[in-house]
């Protein structure tokens, strides 16, 4: 699993068309068929483990929790991140205050955001999230 980050601060400044306090950040390149959908994951709520069947970008804009892949650690995610699985990798997702992502799934997908180092994503399972 790889956790990115498609935040404000990921972006470049928009100045083409008059635009002006406008800001773009590139989320992923793909080539083939593409699935898109959201999924609001209530209070204590879960995505239990599973093999991904593609390859898959979860976009968190609202709420947040956590993820884990292959490995088994949570992983704190926020608004403005991202987690991305492989074809066949195990992995599953939750919030205990409620989260809503947009899933981009593809055979043919390659995130273009900036990868978050591991380390300071990890979850605090003391905390809310």
């Amino acid at each position: 699993m790889k956790i990115y980050d498609f935040g404000k601060e990921s972006g470049q400044n928009i100045i083409s068309y008059k635009s002006s306090g406008a800001d773009y950040t590139k989320i992923v390149k793909h080539n083939k068929q593409i699935q898109i959908g959201c999924i609001y994951i209530g209070q204590e709520g879960i995505v239990g483990l599973h093999k991904a069947p593609v390859n898959q970008l979860m976009l968190v804009v609202s709420g947040q929790g956590w993820v884990s892949g292959e490995e088994g650690i949570r992983y704190k995610i926020m608004p403005g991140q991202a987690a991305f699985w492989q074809r066949g990798e195990c992995h599953e997702s939750g919030s205990h205050t409620g989260m809503t992502v947009i899933v981009i799934e593809s055979e043919d997908l390659e995130p273009t955001m900036k990868e978050i180092d591991w380390d300071k994503s990890v979850a605090n399972e003391k905390q809310p999230f």
